[in-house]
């Protein structure tokens, strides 16, 4: 019984560690870097003490009180470098913490990247197949049903919309939430420069795509794109506001992935 208590407890405290390694290296490396400046700082005083004392002592030896003696680099060395043995292993200690750290996160955000990359594709196969299944008036009728339950939600708070061009239309992104006025030539044509981006250098982001349409980016827009592997196409759903204005709701037919710029390396 005590030996299976000490096992689970055993594989709590690895479990706590796995996850947590980041953050406990992390920590030990920023702990190490404040030792090392600290050890290393004693380590220079007591050394200047000792060379001090075996100037004089050596000084005395000769009996001339006014001759100056110099030790020579190497003499300074033996008498001093086992007082930075501390400070180098501390540092050395540091630097292995801070690569660790930096080796697991690495992996980590690749081990992420994996993931996020199959439940992209999978839910585009997912969707793939619903619409194959409903056919297309189906589920065109769906999505604008899901586009209304957006607006209804999520209705536009006042100084929110933003103005773009001279377009009175309101439009709804669903994958930001936000509201603005353009009009649907404007939002095919950015789709278009972004698939002339795709055509020519294989890859665009979707700040790029916001950036034709006046919207500002988002650090989560400047992380994912398309590429050729994964094209754009603009889906447009006619709902109406909470006070029954008209509204384009806008999605993509193929959601922008995380890896979109992959063929550039």
């Amino acid at each position: 019984m005590i030996l299976a208590n000490l096992a689970r407890s055993a594989h709590k405290v690895k479990f706590l560690l796995d996850d947590h390694s980041t953050t406990i290296l992390t920590a030990a490396g920023v702990g190490g870097t404040v030792a090392t400046a600290v050890l290393t700082g004693r380590a220079s005083f007591k050394a200047a003490e000792i060379i001090s004392k075996e100037q004089r002592e050596k000084e005395e030896e000769l009996r001339f009180p006014e001759t100056h003696v110099s030790l020579t680099t190497g003499t300074k060395v033996k008498l001093v470098w086992l007082h930075f043995l501390p400070p180098f292993a501390m540092g050395a200690t540091t630097i292995t913490c801070i690569i660790m750290a930096n080796k697991i996160s690495s992996k980590k955000i690749a081990a992420l990247a994996v993931a996020g990359g199959i439940s992209e594709r999978a839910l585009q196969e997912y969707k793939d197949k619903v619409a194959e299944k409903l056919g297309e008036r189906q589920n065109r009728a769906m999505r604008d049903e899901i586009a209304q339950e957006r607006v209804k939600k999520n209705p536009p708070q006042s100084g929110e919309v933003l103005i773009v061009g001279s377009g009175k239309v309101l439009c709804y992104d669903m994958l930001t939430g936000r509201y603005f006025h353009s009009t649907m030539e404007d939002i095919k044509r950015a789709e278009n420069k972004v698939n002339y981006e795709l055509i020519n250098f294989m890859y665009a982001s979707l700040s790029q795509f916001y950036d034709e349409i006046g919207l500002p980016p988002t650090p989560y827009t400047d992380s994912v794109g398309w590429n050729m592997d994964n094209h754009m196409e603009v889906q447009f759903s006619t709902v109406f506001s909470e006070d029954n204005q008209p509204c384009i709701a806008i999605d993509f037919s193929r959601p922008p992935v995380s890896d979109y710029d992959r063929t550039k390396y």
